[in-house]
C-alpha cells in the first residue's frame, strides 16, 4: 500500500505544483486522472525519487520513500510521460542493459528476465530491430518492459496512451490489466476512458490538489438524477453557458450537445442521461474552477 500524507512541492521560482496531497493507494489500478498542468507529472516524479518534496510523507509498505528512496527504487518500476531511447540499440540489448543498471548481474539471469518481458509485452519478433525505430505503441510497450525488471511491487505510468491508435491503446490498456493484478498500478492520466476501463479506484487532481476521491461507480452513481443533455445551435452555446452549469460540450451528427448539471429539469429541450466519468471528471473541474484558482505546472 502507498501512503501519501501532505504532500506539497513548490517550485524555485514559486509556483505551489502540488499543495497537501493526502491519497492511500491498495494494491490493484489506480486512476489519477487530472487536465495538463494540474501537477499529476509533478507527482509522478515525486513518488518516484525524481525530485523531494517541499513537505509531507510518502510510505510504501513501511519504507520512508522520501527518507530513505534508494530503498524504494529496487521496488519501483517507472514509465515516465517522455521516454527516451538510445538510437540504432536493440530492444534487447537496451533492455539487457537496463537489467544490469537493475542489479541483475548474472548474465542467465538477464537473459531469462529480458526473454520473458519481451515476450509479456509481445515484442520477442522485435526484439532484434531498434528501439528508435519502433512505432509508439511499440516504444510505449517496450517502456513497460523495462519498468517491470526487477519485479517491482510499484508502478507508475504517466500519460501511457497519448498519441496511441485505438488498437494500440487497447493493447497497452489489457497489458497494464495484467500487471496490476499483483502489485500497485498507478496510471497518471487526462484520458477518462482509459480510467474508466481500467481502475477500481480514481483520483481527481487539479490545482495541485486532490479534488476527489473514490471508485469510479460510486462517483458515477452521485450524479444519477443531474446530468441533462440537449442539442442546440452553435450560436446558442454562449446563452445556454449563462442560464446552466455546462460541463461538456461535443459535435454529434454535426449540431453541438451539451451536457448541464442540474438537481430538476433545467428546462425545455432537456432529457436525463445516465452520467458518465466524463460527467464525473468535468463537473469536478468546473467546481474547482469557481473557487480560487492557483497557478501550477506539470
Amino acid at each position: 500500500m502507498l501512503e501519501l500524507q501532505g504532500v506539497s512541492h513548490v517550485y524555485g521560482n514559486g509556483t505551489r505544483a502540488l499543495d497537501a496531497v493526502s491519497l492511500t493507494i491498495p494494491k490493484g489500478m489506480f486512476g489519477l486522472l487530472g487536465p495538463n498542468g494540474a501537477g499529476k507529472s509533478t507527482l509522478m516524479r515525486t513518488i518516484a525519487t525524481l525530485q523531494i518534496p517541499t513537505s509531507g510523507r510518502i510510505m510504501f509498505d513501511g519504507i520512508d520513500v522520501v527518507g530513505d528512496p534508494q530503498a524504494i527504487r529496487g521496488q519501483l518500476g517507472y514509465l515516465p510521460q517522455d521516454f527516451g531511447v538510445y538510437p540504432r540499440v536493440s530492444a534487447y540489448d537496451l533492455l539487457d542493459h537496463m537489467a544490469v543498471l537493475k542489479g541483475i548481474a548474472g548474465r542467465g539471469e538477464r537473459r531469462d528476465t529480458v526473454e520473458t518481458l519481451l515476450a509479456q509485452v509481445n515484442l520477442w519478433d522485435v526484439r532484434r530491430k531498434a528501439v528508435a525505430g519502433y512505432s509508439g505503441g511499440m516504444r510505449q510497450r517496450f517502456g513497460i518492459a523495462q519498468a517491470l525488471i526487477g519485479n517491482p511491487r510499484l508502478v507508475i505510468v504517466d500519460e501511457p496512451t497519448a498519441g496511441l491508435d485505438p488498437e494500440e491503446r487497447n493493447r497497452f490498456l489489457n497489458l497494464l490489466a495484467e500487471i496490476g493484478e499483483n502489485v500497485v498500478v498507478i496510471l497518471s492520466t487526462h484520458i477518462v476512458d482509459d480510467v474508466t476501463d481500467l481502475c477500481p479506484r480514481m483520483a481527481i487532481l487539479g490545482q495541485g490538489q486532490i479534488l476527489l476521491e473514490g471508485a469510479p461507480t460510486a462517483l458515477i452513481g452521485a450524479l444519477a438524477g443531474q446530468v441533462w443533455e440537449r442539442a442546440i445551435d452553435r450560436a446558442d452555446l454562449p446563452a445556454i453557458s449563462a442560464a446552466h452549469r455546462v460541463i461538456s460540450t461535443r459535435l454529434r451528427g454535426g449540431r453541438t450537445v451539451v451536457h448541464v448539471i442540474a438537481d430538476t429539469a433545467p428546462g425545455e429541450g432537456f432529457t436525463a442521461v445516465p452520467g458518465g466519468l466524463e460527467d464525473v471528471y468535468f463537473s469536478t473541474l468546473l467546481a474547482a474552477r469557481a473557487s480560487a484558482p492557483a497557478a501550477v505546472v506539470a
